[in-house]
């Protein structure tokens, strides 16, 4: 009997005990969800990016100044607690990114995009391109506007952009010994730039939907002749080319290319990419037909994600599509048909097809990679209420300095998309607080700030080391990630500074087609400029 009492209240003890753990567990959880660290919303949220930044051009390694930075932020976060810190940079930092379906649904596409590359190589579509191209293109000039060309005729989507134009000219650049460097500038300068200004393409969905209580696509059309840093990047582009105009480290890349070194540092991140080429059996087709397939594969996929075919219109449709899901669906239903082609056409047979496999996910290593740790940087930014900041800082500049103000939200635009390394966080950031400044009182002045906030994602996305284009562009160029940085910089920032020059001008004047003849002169005799000082290209 004694033993039962006992029994029973070594039980009753266990159950409080048990009770107590769990109301512990709750509160717990309930402080972990209403946790706010000391730093939140303060200048220090963007201290992890530029730390990672400014570590990644002084020791031109990329992995290891990410991680720096990523690690700062789980310090800042967790009030300098250990555990804490480990805790958030891996569990909410590298897995919660891991495990977020949009990204994953990028590096699917990612991998598949490689997979194909490595296929189009090995079935000579590469090798036929390139002896099609060698009759056709004859000139470095010639190699570097047809990358132009082909890099604005794919509007769609960036990413897709970065990858399928890297994978095409590449071996025609090369040919013509243009940098590595140069091939990366151009791609990258033919991606957001141009998908910022497309009507149908992703970025245009994205802008559209941050609009809230107005018509999103009409403002979006009308902000294009606005967009000074997108236009006049275009132009600069073609410029540089055609005027053989090149300055800061882009140079020596280029006069070493010209020497036979395309590369100029030792490193070569994306070698193991470098498949063999079956010379004898591929056509043009075998490169053609696969990547008019993708194109055409992944307009689908964007459409069936935006619910074009449940009777959604066609604008609708891609207004509300998710990239994330239209690429990977599009790409990989490419793969499927590429496949089937390839092996009707007996250039490649099915297991050589699917050899490609581990060999395409292979050079697509260092781009995963890098993304990845770009993308738990902003999961730290985030965490450590960067846009909060920003967003307060834009309310208190909103209250005066009006005609000022798409020059400045140019400038804020420029830093928090370098800081972050992303386009769409800064149009979700900004675009809110212009509709909220301007709306009902001065639709002109809100439109020429919506596009001035654009630009200037795009500028700082453009800049920016961890941005995921500039990853792409890296890996769509095959070139080292902080040669395309510090090569790109230059040219990049002269555009940003005669855009805001533009912006300034705008805002007092108001009229697209005023300002912008104003920013092509600028821009066109900033180039002179800068030629006479630095001495034509030979």
């Amino acid at each position: 009997m004694l033993k039962k009492r006992k029994l029973v209240a070594w039980g009753a003890v266990v159950c409080l005990l048990m009770l107590a753990m769990s109301s512990v567990t709750v509160f717990a959880a309930e402080e972990a969800a209403e946790y706010v660290p000391k730093m939140y919303a303060s200048f220090w949220a963007l201290v992890p990016p530029v730390v990672a930044i400014v570590l990644a051009l002084i020791t031109k390694e990329v992995y290891s100044s990410l991680f720096v930075g990523i690690v700062i932020g789980g310090l800042f976060w967790s009030g300098f607690s250990f555990e804490n810190t480990v805790l958030h940079v891996f569990q909410d930092g590298i897995v919660g990114v891991l495990t977020d379906s949009y990204n994953m649904g990028i590096l699917v596409f990612l991998v598949i995009l490689g997979i194909m590359v490595c296929m189009m190589n090995k079935a000579g579509g590469s090798a036929a391109f390139g002896r099609w191209a060698s009759v056709h293109i004859k000139t470095r000039i010639g190699a570097q506007l047809a990358t132009i060309v082909l890099g604005v005729l794919i509007f769609i989507d960036d990413y897709f952009n970065c990858l399928t134009v890297g994978s095409v000219m590449r071996p025609i650049t090369d040919k013509h010994q243009v940098s590595r460097a140069k091939l990366a500038y151009l791609i990258d300068a033919t991606a957001a730039p141009v998908c910022i200004i497309a009507p149908i393409s992703s970025w245009a969905a994205a802008v559209t939907g941050f609009v809230e209580g107005e018509d999103g696509f009409s403002i979006f059309l009308r902000a294009i002749p606005f967009n000074y840093y997108a236009l006049l990047t275009i132009l600069t582009m073609v410029l540089l080319v055609v005027l053989k105009i090149d300055y800061g480290s882009m140079r020596v890349h280029e006069d070493n290319a010209l020497r036979g070194d395309i590369y100029t540092t030792p490193d070569r991140p994306y070698a193991d990419a470098q498949d063999d080429v079956v010379e004898e059996k591929g056509g043009v087709i075998d490169l053609v037909f696969p990547i008019l397939v993708l194109i055409g594969c992944c307009i689908i996929g964007m459409l069936y994600s935006g619910g074009f075919f449940s009777g959604v219109s066609f604008v609708e449709a891609f207004s509300a599509s998710d990239a994330s899901v239209g690429l990977m669906l599009g790409s990989f239903f490419a793969f499927v048909i590429t496949v089937i082609f390839y092996a009707l056409r007996r250039v490649l047979k099915f297991t050589d097809s699917m050899a490609c496999i581990p060999d395409g996910f292979k050079a697509m290593v260092p781009a995963i990679l890098i993304l990845t740790f770009a993308w738990t940087l902003k999961a730290m930014t985030d965490s450590l209420g960067a846009a909060e900041y920003v967003a307060g800082v834009m309310e208190t500049a909103a209250t005066g300095l009006v005609n000022f103000l798409p020059a400045i939200i140019f400038l804020v635009g420029c830093f928090l998309a370098f800081a972050t390394g992303t386009s769409w966080g800064t149009f979700g950031i900004l675009i809110p607080i212009v509709v909220a400044v301007f709306q009902g009182t001065n639709e002109t002045m809100m439109i020429i700030s919506i596009s001035a906030c654009m630009a200037g994602a795009v500028c700082g996305d453009h800049c920016s080391p961890i941005s995921d284009t500039t990853i792409m562009a890296s890996a769509g160029a095959q070139c080292n990630h902080v040669n395309h940085v510090s090569t790109q910089l230059p040219y990049a920032m002269t555009v940003a500074a005669v855009s805001f020059v533009t912006y300034v001008i705008a805002g007092f004047v108001q009229n697209a087609w005023i300002c912008l003849p104003i920013g092509i002169v600028l821009m066109t005799g900033t180039l002179f400029v800068i030629r006479a000082i630095t001495g034509k290209e030979e």
